[in-house]
């Protein structure tokens, strides 16, 4: 797979599909040539069968992991806890929203990516992604969600990043988006700004991918694993 698609894979984490190196534009619009250039109705992003959508969440992780921690799942009024955890993991769907506000499926309806978040994580970036989250259902356009989430980083309405802030995406029924589908069982890990080169991300041989999330300032760094939390072998 060549360095751009894993780049756009990155960003469809909820952590967010975008080009590499895209500057934030705070009156960012879906592009004109998206196949989805506007919000589907909400049955469409919805899980009816709330036992189907933990069980989704849970599945981000290995059991030994997710079976002991929260897992929120997406009402109409915005995400919730469903099943209190004990270890300080959080797990849940991510929607398309939490790619970046310009990419062409922001509002793609099929994409369900499992997260499951360490401690670090849930407190201090998964907030991005509920707030966008409450946006996208008051009926906020792309353009509104970016310059929100833009004025509550600088006003620190959302908490600076923690450090070892990471996340666990190795659910094998994982939909990152329509071109890379389910890709691979992977773990992430979020650093604060620009900081690719210090990892020795994108290099030659290295086994670090990594992308420059500048709407969420953010650099999401990802390391592909063999096996999908199943223990199944993934296909390489």
């Amino acid at each position: 797979m060549s360095r751009h698609a894993f780049k756009i894979i990155a960003l469809a984490l909820l952590v967010q599909v975008a080009a590499a190196g895209a500057s934030y534009r705070a009156q960012a619009q879906t592009p004109p040539q998206s196949p989805y250039p506007a919000m589907a109705p909400l049955e469409q992003y919805l899980i009816a069968d709330e036992a189907s959508e933990i069980a989704l969440a849970r599945s981000a992780a290995p059991p030994s992991i997710s079976d002991a921690a929260e897992v929120m799942v997406l009402r109409r009024d915005g995400y919730q806890t469903a099943a209190k955890g004990t270890n300080g993991f959080v797990c849940l769907v991510e929607r398309s929203w939490a790619t970046a506000t310009d990419t062409a499926e922001f509002w793609n309806p099929h994409l369900r990516a499992p997260h499951c978040f360490n401690a670090a994580a849930a407190k201090t970036f998964a907030p991005i992604f509920l707030m966008k989250t409450k946006l996208v259902l008051a009926g906020k356009s792309p353009a509104e969600i970016a310059t929100a989430v833009n004025s509550a980083l600088d006003t620190h309405q959302i908490p600076a990043l923690a450090p070892d802030a990471m996340c666990y995406m190795m659910s094998k029924q994982q939909y990152l988006n329509d071109a890379a589908k389910n890709w691979h069982p992977h773990l992430m890990w979020f650093v604060s700004g620009d900081a690719e080169k210090t990892w020795g991300a994108n290099l030659p041989a290295s086994p670090i991918i990594a992308v420059n999330d500048a709407q969420e300032r953010v650099t999401v760094f990802m390391v592909v694993v063999p096996k999908w939390s199943d223990g199944t072998a993934a296909a390489k």
